[in-house]
């Protein structure tokens, strides 16, 4: 480059010598920028998956600039964990559920504290049912509610429909009735081991090619969404109930688990109030299902 001296030399005056100085030094930051410098501003540039499963907990990495000014990422508003910016610049995270496990194309917003980091193109995530897991939750998040009574009965008027609908989620995960668990015909022919919470567990104990799992309430490291909860509501070795694991959350250290189902028809219901505050004393276990 040449000096200022040697410019003079040549008989280049004061202010072309100002605007010289001004242009190399919005070359060198420009090309600081381009290199990822201090001055770069955060940018998203791409995203290495852009579908995925109802249930989440894909990774996906994140290319941009300056993203290690990234706070937090969401989907849809819902905040994605594990977020972890790499040596080389790269962003990783693992994505959240969708909504309800509803098929749902949401917006993905990478967060520098409250502001919102550019992208170069629009960014989008498509949550679609493509999994025995995601079928499963759909459907009860479909109707833990609104009961599918019209195709499988509403067995409350004879002691309770938490096991009816637990077996339609099974169903709809891809298990087939035998002749020991079945409902035809709206509940018109049902087996107790479809509809009835004690032989359903004596079924699955006598099952094994099913391939379930139990395990005790201190095995909470074990449970995911779509596993069972069976509850004994006195601790007199009776079993009153049954559930859908619909959330598992590590928070603070402990392992929150939320549960959907019919009885107390609910979406996310806890399981330590379910056994402290709504039946203290209770005991149960879970069915962990492959």
């Amino acid at each position: 480059m040449s000096s200022p001296y040697l410019l003079r030399r040549v008989g280049v005056g004061a202010a072309a010598l100002g605007v010289i100085a001004a242009i190399v030094a919005l070359i060198v930051a420009v090309f600081s920028s381009a290199d990822g410098g201090a001055s770069a501003t955060p940018e998203v540039r791409t995203v290495s998956t852009t579908a995925g499963t109802l249930v989440g907990g894909e990774s996906i990495t994140i290319t941009g600039a300056a993203l290690d000014a990234v706070t937090h990422v969401t989907f849809g508003g819902v905040a994605a964990s594990d977020v972890v910016i790499a040596d080389n610049g790269t962003l990783t995270a693992t994505v959240p559920p969708a909504v309800d496990f509803q098929p749902n194309t949401v917006a993905i917003e990478v967060m520098a504290d409250t502001e919102l980091v550019p992208a170069s193109s629009f960014l989008d995530y498509t949550y679609e049912a493509s999994t025995p897991i995601d079928k499963q939750m759909h459907y009860l998040l479909k109707h833990w509610e609104d009961y599918n009574d019209e195709e499988f009965g509403d067995l409350n008027s004879v002691g309770g429909d938490c096991a009816n609908f637990v077996s339609q989620s099974l169903l709809m995960r891809g298990w087939e009735m035998t002749d020991e668990w079945y409902n035809y015909d709206a509940a018109a022919d049902w087996s107790s081991a479809w509809g009835y919470v004690p032989a359903m567990e004596n079924w699955l104990n006598s099952t094994p090619e099913l391939g379930a799992t139990q395990l005790s309430f201190n095995e909470r490291d074990q449970v995911k969404v779509g596993d069972l909860v069976v509850f004994d509501w006195n601790d007199n070795d009776y079993l009153d109930h049954i559930q859908v694991v619909s959330s598992v959350e590590n928070i603070d250290g402990e392992m929150v688990i939320k549960m959907v189902g019919h009885n107390l028809d609910t979406d996310y219901r806890d399981l330590d109030e379910t056994i402290t505050v709504d039946h203290p004393g209770a005991t149960g276990h879970f069915w962990s299902i492959p």
